[in-house]
C-alpha cells in the first residue's frame, strides 16, 4: 500500500488526485507545518516538505511531479497520461516538467518570500516579481490550450490537475481569472469531476 505524507493546502492535491483516480489503497499521513520538523520525517524528507511517498516496496519520494509521473506508469489503465510512445506523450512531459520547474517554484516565491532574499526589506520586491513570472507562465499556458480541451491529447492527465492546483494558488485568482479564459475553461471542467469536488473538501483550492 502506498502512504502520502501530505497536510491540506499543499502540492499533496495533485498525488492525492492520482493515487485517488488510480484506485490505488493508500494511508493519508497529516504531517503538521512547523517551523523544526520531526527529525524521523526529515529522514524521508530533507527539506521538510510535503508530499512525500512511501511506496508499496518501501521506497520513498519526494517531488509531486515524479509522483504522478510515477503512479502514472504504474497504473496505466486509470490514463493518468498519455501512453508512452503516443503524439501526446512528449506535450504530457512538457508541460509537467514547466508547471514543476517554472510555476511552483514562482508561487513558492510568492508564499514564502523572505527566504529569497537577503534584504530584510526585499520581500515586497520578490512577491511583485514571483507574480510576473508566474502570470507569464499562465499567458504561455492560456495560449498553449486554445483550441484544446486538456494540455496533452483528448482527456485530462495529471498535468491539468496539478495546473488546476497552481492555478488556484494565485492570490487573486477569483478576482483574475478571466485574464485566462483558457485555463479559466479548464479548470471549470475538473472542478464538476467527484474525485477533485471530494478533494477540495480537504483542500479548499476555490
Amino acid at each position: 500500500m502506498y502512504k502520502l505524507y501530505t497536510r491540506p493546502g499543499s502540492g499533496g492535491f495533485v498525488v492525492e488526485a492520482a493515487l485517488e483516480l488510480a484506485a490505488a489503497p493508500f494511508e493519508r499521513v497529516n504531517v503538521i507545518k512547523s517551523a523544526r520538523p520531526d527529525p524521523r520525517f526529515l529522514e524521508i524528507s530533507p527539506l521538510g516538505q510535503v508530499p512525500v511517498l512511501a511506496l508499496p516496496e518501501g521506497q520513498t519520494m519526494t517531488e509531486s511531479a515524479a509522483m504522478c509521473i510515477l503512479l502514472a506508469e504504474r497504473h496505466a489503465d486509470a490514463a493518468l497520461a498519455p501512453a508512452a510512445g503516443s503524439p501526446a506523450r512528449a506535450d504530457f512531459l512538457r508541460w509537467m516538467a514547466f508547471l514543476s520547474s517554472v510555476m511552483y517554484p514562482a508561487i513558492l516565491r510568492y508564499y514564502y518570500a523572505p527566504r529569497y532574499t537577503a534584504d530584510a526589506d526585499g520581500a515586497d520586491v520578490v512577491k511583485e516579481a514571483a507574480v510576473a513570472e508566474f502570470e507569464r507562465g499562465l499567458s504561455i499556458m492560456d495560449e498553449w490550450l486554445e483550441g484544446r480541451d486538456w494540455l496533452a491529447g483528448d482527456d485530462f492527465s495529471t498535468a491539468d490537475i496539478y495546473l488546476l492546483m497552481l492555478a488556484h494558488w494565485h492570490p487573486q485568482w477569483t478576482d483574475t481569472h478571466i485574464i485566462w479564459p483558457n485555463i479559466e475553461r479548464l479548470c471549470d471542467a475538473l472542478r464538476q469531476h467527484p474525485v477533485i469536488l471530494k478533494l477540495n473538501v480537504t483542500h479548499e483550492l476555490w
